[in-house]
């Protein structure tokens, strides 16, 4: 295994990502976070909560692994970090952080986390990863490997 500080890892696109949302300490909703494209540094996608399609806006920051974007409904902001399976050979990328909703939303103005996730092919070494992923890291994969959002 190779440390971490060693491996370029980049946000891949277009991807399909499995999302869960906690507001104001309540498990609120599962959904699909596609991204699109990134463009120089604007990322652009779509999230499915309900069954719509909603359009995200918003920054992918590559040195420093971090996302913002805008729904109409909510602003999110977090972080990449990944976790190799070397028995697998599966990459696992995991984007976290914080969620504000904005008007129209009934909650605006609550504030929550967030957490979502994807799987890619393990093409070089593993990297050796000392933490492990948020739980929700685990739950969002299933969204993806159920059929759900498909």
């Amino acid at each position: 295994m190779q440390p971490t500080e060693k491996i370029r890892v980049s946000m891949p696109f277009p991807s399909r990502w499995g999302i869960h949302a906690e507001i104001a300490g309540r498990p609120m909703v599962w959904g699909v976070l596609i991204i699109n494209s990134i463009t120089g540094n604007r990322v652009m996608g779509t999230v499915n909560f309900r069954g719509t399609l909603i359009p995200i806006n918003g920054y992918w920051n590559e040195n420093a692994k971090q996302i913002s974007f805008d729904s109409p409904y909510a602003t999110y902001s977090g972080n990449l970090t990944m976790f190799d399976d070397s028995t697998t050979r599966i990459r696992h990328l995991v984007l976290s952080g914080r969620v504000i909703m904005k008007p129209p939303s009934l909650l605006a103005g609550r504030s929550g986390t967030w957490v979502a996730t994807t799987d890619t092919s393990l093409t070089g070494p593993a990297v050796s990863n000392s933490d492990l992923p948020p739980v929700g890291a685990f739950l969002t994969s299933n969204i993806l490997h159920s059929g759900l959002g498909r």
